[in-house]
């Protein structure tokens, strides 16, 4: 077994960063468990919690960390291989081997576990946990805590999680390099798909391409893949689809390392071996939206404002083509641009494609002083906050021509005086167009991430000829 692991004085320092910061009472840090898929051995493959890794590194099943921030000690809790497990595993590295592979002083069974966390709380100690999303640890805090399932929500740590997402929001370069991995290896991907594509094929023989790049380099999928003739529906899963001359492909995918940190980008290009003039307008308009955006990023400007001046620039586009009318900054106050831009500009990533959406949006995304709104568009924008330098997310601006909602808005009249739906009519079987490129907030602006990819409409057809 080969893990792969930063210096082991990279994953000590965070963790005496975060007892300080927490200061009283223990933290838990709990791994993942296998998860059964549809029969007890048959398990889904395994995914190592992410801040479990930021911390301890060791991508492996069955696992928890316990740090006391009084005392400092820090125990790793896991179980020894027995020979029944090396049969099917091949030998494994010894708990203590573990321990010191990331500099942890102790190690015990993963079965004490529950009696240690039982003696702290008996002695009137606070136990730090994050909120759980799996449901095997849920079942297991329930019972160590002594608190039903579903009352584990009364029973998180805002301290730890405010601690931890104050540790892992800002990369460090080691993080960064890993960072900008995951998003060429994610460009390879796209290339794959823009390579291979001819009318005629399923979206799953293209799909299959996709995926097959990111195994070949040593990782696997950030997140599952869209791959679609139907960019309208904005979370596509479903590979069935014929392609043809005249549609356009929406493919978001990216790679997550050996060591989980990811890429997500997103390209729309031609079935054929051009847009169509209709395609091309359109396409233009997202990517003056993308490139607009992506100067704005710095320090210090809020993320919801490079959504506001992202969708104007998209409402000034789609005026062009007479979608539209009035005032494009009025237009976007009014809510205009939901219609056709319906989802967030972007989000953090890291060593999640959502980066840390475990622990909660509203204290990842937003701050004391900046709420998530609720209103429709607005309250899928998952970042909203001052950026800082450190900061990695995504630029994604998107067109999705969704006839059901524009029936809807056309029943209610709705913004009729901003909104042109006779021309808007022609346009029912559009479909959508994503582009998406991944960014460092660096101490002056910002910097693109991985290698180039086609983004052009003159260098998405240079490929597809």
């Amino acid at each position: 077994m080969h893990l792969h692991l930063f210096d082991k004085l990279v994953y000590s320092k965070r963790r005496k960063q975060l007892t300080a910061n927490v200061g009283k009472g223990l933290i838990l840090l709990m791994g993942n468990e296998d998860s059964s898929m549809n029969y007890a051995d048959n398990t889904y493959p395994f995914r190592q919690d992410s801040t479990f890794l930021y911390y301890a590194g060791i991508d492996i099943a069955g696992l928890a960390l316990v740090l006391d921030t009084e005392s400092g000690e820090e125990i790793l809790f896991g179980r020894e291989a027995g020979i029944d497990d090396i049969i099917w595993t091949g030998p494994l590295p010894s708990l203590q081997d573990l321990a010191d592979m990331v500099a942890v002083g102790k190690t015990r069974a993963y079965a004490q576990l529950g009696d240690v966390l039982k003696q702290a709380k008996a002695a009137g100690r606070q136990i730090h946990i994050l909120p759980p999303y799996r449901p095997e640890n849920k079942i297991k805090l329930a019972e160590w805590l002594d608190v039903p399932v579903a009352a584990l929500t009364g029973v998180v740590s805002l301290e730890l999680i405010k601690a931890v997402i104050a540790q892992r929001e800002c990369k460090d370069a080691d993080e960064i390099t890993e960072m900008e991995r995951a998003v060429s290896v994610s460009v390879d991907m796209h290339m794959a798909a823009m390579k291979y594509t001819r009318p005629g094929m399923k979206e799953y023989e293209i799909a299959a391409k996709v995926e097959e790049v990111a195994l070949a380099a040593g990782g696997r999928l950030s997140y599952p893949t869209i791959l679609t003739i139907n960019g309208q529906v904005l979370h596509n899963h479903s590979y069935g689809n014929t392609v043809q001359e005249g549609h356009m492909i929406l493919c978001d995918a990216g790679a997550e390392t050996a060591m989980h940190y990811a890429g997500d980008l997103t390209r729309t290009f031609p079935v054929g071996k051009q847009f169509t003039n209709r395609q091309r307008e359109m396409y233009q308009v997202v990517l003056d939206s993308l490139d607009h955006a992506a100067s704005l990023l710095k320090p210090g400007i809020q993320y919801k404002e490079v959504h506001t001046q992202a969708s104007i620039k998209l409402i000034e586009g789609l005026k062009t083509l007479n979608l539209v009318k009035g005032d494009p900054a009025e237009a976007v106050a009014a809510g205009v641009h939901t219609l056709f831009f319906q989802c967030g500009l972007g989000h953090m990533i890291g060593l999640d494609v959502h980066d840390m959406e475990d622990l909660g949006e509203q204290y990842v995304g937003y701050s004391e002083t900046l709420k998530k709104s609720t209103a429709f568009g607005w309250k899928s924008l998952r970042l909203g906050r001052e950026l800082k330098p450190g900061f990695v997310l995504t630029v994604e601006p998107g067109i999705y021509i969704i006839p059901e909602l524009i029936d809807r808005w056309v029943a209610e009249k709705k913004l009729s005086n901003f909104v042109d739906y006779n021309t808007l009519a022609t346009y029912r079987d559009f479909g959508g167009i994503r582009i998406e490129d991944n960014f460092v907030i660096t101490e002056t602006g910002s910097r693109r991430l991985g290698k180039d990819l086609p983004k052009t409409i003159a260098e998405v057809e240079a490929v597809r000829q």
